[in-house]
């Protein structure tokens, strides 16, 4: 059986195609299994590592208000919530509004209790404090989603060579209206001053 040959700058123009059309689902969908899990965990008493710096930020956010139970049981239905709606695609505009006060919530441990989360030897993170500094690649996460919520999506040079071609026509027609509007006008203003003149 004879395997065809592909050479690598087609390989790689294939990768990007695929990388192009579904890069951006399956950080969505990444994303929203991790909520999802997490917030499971929290529905478990001593059974997520974060269950006890967690009750107490938000307890500190809250100044106390909330008790360290319903918190949890709190945290963890925002966070399936979050993970249901970025893996069905629903409410997206709501999901990240949800998605970026959660995780405010979930990095103020670095301000509340720096102590704790710099605990280890030469002010290293604890094991707890990099399970917090990790949110920064969710974060980062969720304004690549945010990004698309108007219409931003990703192409490859070869779509956006095109598009730009399909678009010279219209910007060149759209620049001759221009200019003859300018012409037209400039004209009508040389007659108005001749006639001012000829007064």
């Amino acid at each position: 059986m004879k395997i065809p040959h592909v050479a690598p700058n087609q390989l790689e123009n294939h990768v990007t195609r695929w990388l192009v059309s579904y890069s951006i689902p399956i950080l969505r969908i990444s994303l929203g299994g991790v909520f999802l899990l997490f917030g499971v965990l929290k529905f478990f008493p001593n059974v997520s590592p974060i269950e006890d710096l967690a009750s107490r930020t938000v307890g500190v956010l809250t100044f106390g208000l909330v008790p360290a139970g319903v918190s949890m049981i709190l945290l963890a239905a925002l966070e399936c919530a979050i993970g249901i709606g970025l893996i069905t695609g629903l409410y997206p505009r709501l999901t990240l509004v949800l998605l970026g006060l959660q995780m405010v919530g979930a990095t103020s441990p670095l301000v509340i209790f720096p102590g704790e989360i710099f605990a280890g030897p030469f002010h290293a993170p604890t094991l707890v404090g990099q399970y917090i500094i990790k949110d920064v690649v969710l974060i980062s996460a969720g304004l690549v989603l945010g990004a698309t919520l108007h219409g931003g999506r990703n192409v490859t040079e070869r779509v956006r060579r095109a598009e730009d071609f399909r678009s010279y026509p219209e910007q060149r027609l759209q620049m001759k209206t221009s200019g003859a509007t300018r012409n037209r006008d400039s004209r009508n203003s040389g007659h108005k001053n001749q006639r001012t003149r000829s007064v």
